[in-house]
């Protein structure tokens, strides 16, 4: 035991204390990976001594858990047995006090060669008295994360720690100024051996978690640390060596080092205002080690260390793995310039900007190929900066986070179309009605698009709809539906979806769905939504929200006249249909259990399709009706003296808590489709709680789920029934 450890082990503990420590290695395996022993000491003071297999990272977790159960290190010794050394290779041995100990050299086979921590503490509480077991629970607590170290699962065991820790600052008085100075003193000429950090800053609840939790999270290994507190500073000396157990010499990164330290420590006293305080921390890590590529990080550090930023990041970095994965992490390039300038965010960018941006950036490529790729990442990063924008709280209303969303959607589609246009105009010519009258088009948005509804995870519904059959002008010369075909699969090939359902590009709600054509003549759209024709109900129940937003002016009018023939027609609606389709859509999409907060009775879905059940109804009597956005359905409704202002201002409030409440939900689950609210009182369920301004106990989010559910049912439930009465008369 002693020859395995550095000589400063006998010059601190007595013979007793290293007969204890050398019995507890020796008592540790697969079951026991580490072992606790505490001893109560005067002024309610205790020392803590901790023995256990040796795993990087893994002071982190020891001081994490001592902070979540509400004690303070003031002082430790720290030591971790040295690697066992091969026989004789030149290299000359460390000196240690033979003549105290009595000691011997190491026979071959006498111990493992497994390395063994030997952590000694004294610690106080700064949470009152704690409870007669609280040594007993620490130690399966700490041994559950070590075992996980074992099952090569440091990231599980290090974000565990990170949550616990970020719940107790949570419910923790405010300590006033959060970014307080350390200064740390890097030596590497006292060892042969190790890097040594010396460690002077001002003495607060959790410091060593967040010290050696940086260094966790930075890939350094700590051998050996000596704590001491003295007034209100600490003076700590850390041991460390890189990942490989060589020391730091480099210059850049010994600089490197010094920065992510002090970056990560600062962070981790953050937690509290993040939504997942485990994401956040994980993925500052690698946030910091991208900053280090970039050629200019020393200008862009002077911006992490304002605590504004660094406030913002948590908040960013633990919105979901999702977000992380898929715009963060891959963003860097955009999200940079994003935290060194927060002021960016305060404003919205309306159409008109937007449009002249693009236009001046495409305008310095030279070819079709640099115009996409130009056209993507301008649609990228713009939704990213949205995302941000609604993510930190900086749009006051969902509706505009929407709004904005749905303005660059048809800016990135029109210069799309204008793209696509061109290279089909070069190929063909253009497609003509007769000989001396071209063809018009309108595109239009459906869905959450047409009703300006977008949101985090949303994709583009369109349907193209040109006006009669004919051919193109060229030569070659191909037909109008070949050439609307082509330019529907080249505007789909033009703007590349990051992550399916995430802006892309859905024809699904045309004719015959996806056995149908990609573009249609005005007959057959016609012809296929008219009363009498082929058409389902739900799906001219669709058409409510298709909005003409590509073409000529005056041939949008001619879509809109006849899909409001199609739609508000005399026709009763019929409400048993509708309840048939809902049936399908539970039994098929809702697990047995669980609240789906789109498709389950009193979901979205319900407080949607009783909306348009409404307008389909009375839209034929009432033109104020005939809106694709359901907000202002629901307000033309009171307008029109349908709905009660009572009734109104349940459903507004229910529409807009669904909404927050579905966004939430794919930030958490990174998942367009998957909207199952989770468990109450999982990680999950306070996650999404946290995400949408809940405290972590989240019960009132529960309850009100099942009050706005409970609303939309009874409302809805009422009005079918009134329509149902009227179709049967």
């Amino acid at each position: 035991h002693i020859d395995r450890l550095d000589s400063a082990y006998a010059d601190v503990f007595s013979d007793p204390e290293i007969n204890r420590h050398a019995q507890l290695a020796a008592q540790l395996d697969e079951k026991h990976p580490v072992l606790l022993e505490a001893q109560l000491l005067p002024n309610n003071r205790w020392k803590v001594t901790i023995i256990g297999f040796d795993y990087l990272g893994e002071l982190s977790l020891i001081c994490g858990l001592l902070f979540v159960y509400g004690f303070n290190i003031e002082e430790g010794q720290i030591f971790t047995y040295e690697p066992v050394q091969s026989p004789p290779t030149g290299r000359k041995k460390r000196p240690v006090n033979m003549r105290r100990r009595g000691k011997v050299p190491l026979r071959s086979g006498q111990n493992d060669s497994r390395r063994k921590i030997i952590d000694v503490f004294t610690v106080s509480s700064f949470a009152g008295e704690p409870s007669p077991d609280v040594w007993e629970q620490y130690s399966q607590d700490l041994t559950k994360l070590v075992t996980l170290f074992h099952h090569k699962k440091q990231r599980e065991a290090l974000g565990e720690v990170a949550r616990r820790v970020a719940r107790v600052l949570r419910e923790s008085p405010p300590t006033g100024a959060i970014l307080l100075p350390v200064t740390i003193d890097i030596d590497n000429s006292a060892s042969t051996e190790y890097t040594l950090l010396h460690i002077d800053a001002p003495d607060t609840v959790g410091f060593l978690y967040e010290l050696t939790n940086a260094l966790a999270l930075n890939g350094i290994y700590i051998s050996r640390v000596m704590v001491n507190s003295t007034g209100k500073r600490v003076h700590d000396t850390l041991f460390i060596t890189d990942a490989n157990g060589s020391k730091i010499t480099n210059p850049v990164k010994l600089r490197q080092l010094r920065i992510a330290t002090l970056l990560v420590k600062q962070f981790t006293h953050l937690l509290p205002n993040s939504p997942n305080p485990e994401s956040a921390i994980l993925h500052f890590r690698e946030f910091v080690s991208h900053l280090f590529d970039r050629e200019n990080w020393s200008e862009e550090l002077a911006t992490l260390e304002q605590p504004e930023v660094l406030d913002a990041l948590a908040r960013l970095l633990g919105g979901s793995d999702f977000l992380w994965e898929d715009f963060l992490r891959m963003q860097h390039s955009n999200l940079f310039p994003v935290v060194s300038d927060l002021s960016t965010l305060k404003e919205a960018k309306g159409r008109a900007e937007l449009e002249h941006l693009l236009q001046e950036e495409l305008s310095r490529a030279t070819n079709g190929a640099e115009k996409r790729g130009i056209l993507n990442a301008f649609k990228d990063r713009e939704m990213f900066r949205m995302d941000m924008r609604y993510i930190l709280g900086e749009v006051s209303e969902f509706e505009q986070f929407s709004e904005e969303l749905t303005c660059l959607a048809e800016v990135v589609l029109e210069a799309a179309y204008r793209l696509c246009m061109e290279e089909l105009y070069q190929q063909y010519g253009q497609p003509m009605c007769s000989r001396k009258k071209p063809c018009a088009l309108s595109i239009c948005a459906l869905g959450k698009f047409g009703g300006r509804e977008l949101g985090f995870a949303s994709d583009i519904e369109l349907m193209f709809i040109y006006e009669a059959e004919g051919e193109t002008g060229g030569q070659p010369s191909i037909s109008n539906g070949e050439f609307f075909d082509k330019l529907v699969y080249a505007m789909k090939e033009t703007i590349i979806a990051r992550r399916e359902g995430i802006f892309e590009i859905d024809l699904r709600l045309r004719p015959y769905g996806n056995a149908g054509k990609m573009a249609v003549t005005l007959e057959q759209f016609h012809t296929y939504y008219a009363p009498e024709g082929p058409a389902w109900q739900y799906e001219r129940q669709a058409l409510i929200k298709m909005r003409p937003i590509i073409g000529e002016k005056s041939f949008h009018r001619k879509v809109r006249a006849i899909r409001d023939a199609c739609v508000f027609s005399d026709a009763p609606f019929d409400v048993s249909a509708m309840r048939a389709l809902r049936e399908r859509q539970i039994r098929q999409l809702v697990s047995g259990g669980t609240i789906n907060s789109k498709y389950s009775p009193g979901g979205l879905v319900d407080l949607e399709y009783m909306i348009q059940a409404l307008q389909m109804h009375y839209g034929a009597a009432y033109k104020p009706l005939r809106v694709e956005n359901t907000s202002l359905a629901m307000k033309a409704l009171v307008k029109v003296g349908i709905f009660t202002q009572d009734d109104y201002e349940r459903l507004r409030n229910a529409h807009l808590f669904l909404r927050m409440l579905i966004e939430a939900l794919r930030m958490v689950r990174g998942n367009a489709k998957d909207l199952t609210v989770p468990p109450l009182n999982s990680d999950e369920f306070a996650f999404l709680a946290r995400r949408l301004g809940y405290d972590d106990a989240s019960a009132q989010l529960w309850e009100d789920i099942l009050s706005h559910t409970h609303t939309v049912q009874e409302i809805s439930d009422k009005w079918l029934a009134t329509l149902q009465r009227e179709e049967e008369a």
